[in-house]
């Protein structure tokens, strides 16, 4: 058992064992209070703040002790009282049980049982610590799946299908352990949407708040709901929406970014028809294109065709990055936890990584995309080593068709696959 500080209060009714009891509790950091006075025990306990008392219990009197003990219950509800009796009390000390005694010992007329007060009102103590824990951890994880659901109820129930393609998409929360052997399922800051606008323009949005809790989720909340309100306004470049974006979420007393309130998006816009993918990022990850004919995989972009994470800059102007999509290629758009996965020992040179990530792409090349993302999960989370991921992990995956129409492209020689074209349509300022 861990030590612990006390500071206790004894109220006893025998004068020579008092004084024993003084000079035995009151060693090192501890400290009590012993008195043989019902009124000054009951001032000093008004005045005090005290972790357990210690209870004679024929203080002051055996008549008039069980009242005294009632006050006390009344008074300090959440410290525990530790009783004192004597051998033939059975009866007597019943009824304090029943009235909520935490603990009691039994005293002989030696006086040895002073020698195990210490402990026993470390037992006490120690024990009421451990309930408060237990409360307390019960209470966050009410707390923390109330934020989580609100968290997940923007997450999309259903996918919008589109011709020639195929997508799937999951969230997982991290998780936290609270006294040792219990998970919590943290409320986290990641956010996914797919929804079309036009019929034949596809949009796919990732999202990630910094940080866990009712901060990361309300910063989602919020960004969710102003994408809501503007999204059918007319943005035909994804730098664009992006900007006003950013730039109303700057101006929101919601989210801050002086307080490590920042947000990370990836918002892509595919023209279904021609198979261009338009996206810019705000801080976020890059999308991966998956080659299924070759088995290459390889970002749809550089760093410096991202900008800086939402609520950083006003001001930020977002390039935007146009890149067609062949047929049976496979588009990832990720968020970092899945990126970031990594053993319990801090080891970070061993997460999961952008290695981890095409690595399971091209060993799932063969599977159904719904199997591919099954495994992305499965992979990062067994390169935690059983500690879980430490962040949010979403995932939207895209496949369009080997059969679908093809878009624009330049002419090629039929044997050699089509690559991907890029090219940015606006700079950062």
């Amino acid at each position: 058992m861990e030590f612990v500080v006390m500071q206790m209060l004894v109220g006893w009714d025998n004068e020579v064992e008092r004084e024993t009891i003084q000079s035995f509790l009151n060693i090192g950091e501890n400290t009590a209070d012993v008195f043989g006075d019902a009124s000054e025990f009951e001032a000093a306990l008004q005045a005090g703040s005290y972790d357990v008392v210690l209870l004679a219990l024929n203080f002051p009197t055996q008549k008039e002790c069980f009242a005294l003990f009632q006050r006390l219950r009344r008074e300090r509800p959440d410290t525990p009282i530790v009783g004192a009796w004597f051998q033939g009390e059975l009866s007597h000390i019943a009824k304090f049980i029943l009235a909520g005694l935490h603990s009691y010992m039994l005293r002989d007329t030696c006086g040895e049982f002073i020698m195990l007060l210490t402990t026993m009102l470390e037992a006490a103590y120690q024990s009421v610590l451990a309930r408060r824990a237990r409360l307390l951890a019960d209470k966050l994880r009410e707390e923390v799946e109330s934020v989580r659901q609100l968290q997940e109820s923007v997450i999309p129930a259903s996918l919008p299908q589109v011709a020639g393609y195929k997508i799937v998409a999951r969230y997982e929360p991290s998780e936290i352990r609270v006294l040792g052997d219990k998970p919590v399922v943290m409320a986290g800051g990641d956010y996914y949407d797919a929804f079309r606008v036009r019929d034949n323009t596809l949009i796919m949005i990732l999202g990630d708040a910094a940080g866990h809790g009712m901060r990361a989720c309300m910063s989602i909340m919020t960004m969710h709901t102003l994408i809501g309100m503007i999204r059918d306004q007319s943005y035909p470049d994804t730098a664009e929406f992006v900007t006003e974006v950013n730039r109303r979420l700057c101006r929101s007393t919601v989210v801050s970014g002086d307080s490590g309130g920042f947000i990370t998006l990836l918002y892509g816009s595919l023209d279904t028809e021609r198979h261009i993918l338009q996206w810019t990022s705000a801080g976020h990850p890059i999308p991966l294109i998956h080659d299924l004919a070759t088995n290459e995989v390889r970002p749809l972009g550089v760093a410096e065709q991202c900008g800086l994470p939402l609520v950083v800059a006003e001001d930020w102007e977002y390039p935007s990055v146009l890149v067609e999509i062949p047929p049976g290629s496979r588009v990832l758009l990720y968020s970092d936890g899945l990126e970031e996965a990594f053993p319990n020992d801090n080891e970070r040179h061993q997460q999961f990584g952008l290695a981890g990530i095409t690595k399971t792409l091209q060993e799932t090349a063969h599977l159904p995309l719904e199997d591919c993302l099954e495994e992305l999960f499965a992979a990062s989370n067994r390169a935690t080593k059983g500690a879980g991921r430490m962040d949010d992990t979403s995932i939207v995956l895209l496949e369009r068709d080997r059969s679908s129409g093809v878009g624009f492209q330049p002419a090629q020689n039929q044997n050699t696959p089509p690559a991907p074209r890029e090219e940015s349509s606006r700079g950062a300022r």
